[in-house]
């Protein structure tokens, strides 16, 4: 077979294991964490799907490998705890069942323990430790690690490794990046010892040398050990490129896989994990200029979903290994798909942070684009139903494709209505942002899928009471999403008005001085846009904050683009009326004043088409309704609710 990607696709041996393709996925963390910190069920699925989808190596995240110093609930594996070593062997069978290798990520978060309590008052009750004593920035204080407590966390890395070996894992990686303990000692922002740990280069990677030391020791010659740094903390203060060169080569001669990642916990989280704002792969080159002075190797990680380039960055020296986590959170399969040239089948991570966002609030899992994430357990193969029938979807946007396809793959007989002239519904206006477009490509490819599926796509038709009994179908899945929110303020239905959602169709019209009326999310991000283009923008949102309906990992990001991208932010600020100069407001003390804009992005929300659906409820025996014209929420809710309608026909 000729394969689209042969670099991306070839086999790699690294120590005597070898791993079927280039695409292995990265750590991401687990669950349903057990009160004694074992592996949960859910979590083994979340794994085991991974697995099933392809890659070539999966991750656990993360064994923390010393609780007395690292109280976090994370996962601990001992052989005193009930559970521990039964819950870790599972989840690596799981794993090799399905061709991937397993690995354990090896981890303690030193000065940041308790970064992923839900509860984050109880942080104040752990013990923070790192490689010199202070204050963090949240006022919680640090405490110096002595040299005997360092000695026992390095034999526990050993410990622990030993015990995965035992579980069925196949690799371990040593987590050495992103502000976690080991890369708090390499880093001179963190380190101000005066002891054989601290000053100098060779005394900081001391540390990490004797950790991955004694994991060797535990795990034998030939075990694959994967390292994970940061090429750069990318702070002032911390270590740059050229030093995590040299980091690099004092420590090749004892791993078997170098992980460049990049950035530090500090101040580095939309860097390590790079947002919509940043290009895709914008890591990769730190482990390109490291894998230049280094003899072991190397992979790289960060914002990668794109199979070409991925397959660019093997074929040219770059990196040897591509590692994903969100990617393979949005499409599990993609590694599968790659590898059987249906590249055009992948749907893409949005780098949205819904996956990130709902650990951090409720320490589950969901995808935006993947219903089966963080539910594996319930099921991750469509059943084909034992009674096949006839089933019309109303709607052709994001919740309504998704139902399309999921009843198309049970064996139904599927129709497809959408009354615009094109697939996609609201993800349409998201192709005029550079930064969105991939929610606009997956409108494009939800509808390929549904095509390939069977589904009888009709354009260019509403759907009717009187449409629906004509065609005689046994079930009726509404999905007609909903309509922009334009509230009766003089003048914002004159011509210099554009309403966010047609704002593809429109851009042409906009002048040099924008007002953005309304700072919710899809305010807040069009006004980084046009922003981004070099035009005077002012937004202007009633409430005091901005954004309140973005999730809690992708505002901060946000807020920061605005304020980085100079929009003129005006909050406690209503608008009375639109004219051709601006937008008159009155300010949280009841003074008028005008907000100057030649252009006015009207973004005050959505509305659900509710009156469209009390038409259609009772024309058909099955009736659901789903996504927007329920509620208007969000892309995660309209694939869930669609994917979930479908099954229960």
């Amino acid at each position: 077979m000729q394969r689209k990607y042969p670099n991306l696709c070839k086999p790699i041996k690294i120590g005597n294991v070898n791993f079927r393709n280039r695409m292995f996925a990265a750590p991401v963390g687990g669950t349903d964490i057990t009160a004694d910190c074992t592996i949960g069920p859910k979590t083994t699925a979340f794994y085991e799907l991974k697995a099933k989808g392809g890659a070539a190596s999966v991750t656990v995240s993360e064994l923390v490998v010393h609780p007395e110093t690292e109280g976090s609930h994370m996962f601990h594996l001992d052989l005193k705890t009930v559970g521990s070593l039964s819950s870790f062997t599972y989840t690596a069978d799981a794993i090799r069942r399905h061709g991937a290798i397993a690995s354990v990520e090896l981890s303690h978060s030193g000065q940041y323990a308790g970064t992923y309590l839900t509860d984050k008052d109880k942080k104040h009750g752990l013990a923070q430790w790192g490689p010199s004593a202070g204050v963090r920035p949240d006022g919680l204080e640090v405490k110096e690690l002595t040299e005997e407590l360092i000695a026992d966390i390095v034999a526990a890395y050993g410990k622990c490794a030993g015990l995965a070996k035992i579980a069925g894992f196949e690799m371990v990686m040593i987590h050495g990046g992103h502000g976690w303990l080991i890369n708090q000692f390499l880093s001179p922002y963190f380190n101000h010892r005066t002891d054989k740990y601290g000053g100098s280069l060779e005394n900081r990677v001391r540390f990490a040398q004797e950790v991955i030391d004694s994991v060797r020791q535990a795990v034998g010659p030939g075990f694959p050990i994967e390292f994970r740094m940061s090429g750069s903390e990318l702070i002032e203060g911390g270590y740059d490129l050229t030093e995590g060169v040299e980091i690099a080569k004092l420590l090749q001669s004892r791993i078997d896989l170098l992980h460049v990642s990049a950035g530090t916990y500090q101040k580095g989280f939309s860097v390590t994990h790079p947002s919509m704002f940043l290009p895709h792969g914008s890591n990769v080159y730190l482990a390109a200029e490291i894998k230049k002075h280094v003899s072991v190797p190397v992979a790289t990680v960060g914002g990668l979903n794109d199979p070409a380039m991925m397959e660019e960055i093997i074929a040219s020296g770059k990196a040897d290994v591509v590692e994903m986590a969100r990617a393979l959170l949005a499409d599990h399969e993609l590694p599968k798909k790659v590898m059987t040239n249906r590249d055009e089948d992948i749907v893409k991570c949005l780098r949205c942070f819904v996956c990130m966002a709902e650990r951090a609030v409720t320490s589950t899992r969901r995808c935006a684009v993947n219903p089966l994430i963080g539910r594996e357990i319930d099921g991750v193969e469509i059943i084909p139903s034992p009674n096949p029938c006839k089933v019309l979807v109303a709607g052709g946007g994001p919740s309504g494709l998704e139902a399309a396809i999921t009843a198309a793959k049970r064996g139904h007989k599927v129709i497809l209505c959408e009354k615009s002239d094109q697939l996609g519904g609201i993800l349409k206006g998201e192709q005029a942002i550079p930064f969105k477009y991939e929610m606009y490509e997956l409108g494009v490819t939800l509808g390929n899928l549904a095509e390939k599926a069977g589904v009888d796509i009709r354009l260019n038709t509403p759907v009717t009471k009187e449409y629906i009994e004509n065609e005689n179908v046994d079930a009726l899945i509404i999905a007609v999403g909903s309509e922009p929110l334009i509230p009766s303020i003089p003048g914002l239905k004159d011509d210099n008005v554009i309403v966010v959602n047609n704002y593809y169709l429109e851009k042409d019209k906009v002048s040099d001085q924008v007002v953005v009326l309304g700072g919710g999310q899809a305010g807040c991000e069009a006004a980084v846009h046009l922003a981004q283009e070099g035009k005077a923008v002012h937004l202007v949102e009633m409430r005091t904050e901005l954004a309140p309906d973005a999730n809690i990992r992708h505002r901060p990001i946000l807020l920061k683009e605005i304020e980085k991208n100079n929009v003129q932010v005006h909050t406690g600020c209503t608008g009375q009326r639109v004219t051709k100069e601006g937008v008159y407001c009155i300010d949280a003390a009841g003074v008028e004043h005008l907000v100057p804009g030649y252009t006015v992005i009207c973004a005050l929300g959505q509305q659900a088409r509710r009156a469209v659906v009390d038409e259609l409820l009772d024309s058909a025996p099955i009736v659901a309704q789903i996504g927007d014209c329920v509620r208007p929420s969000t892309i995660t809710t309209a694939i869930y609710q669609g994917y979930h309608a479908a099954l229960d026909i």
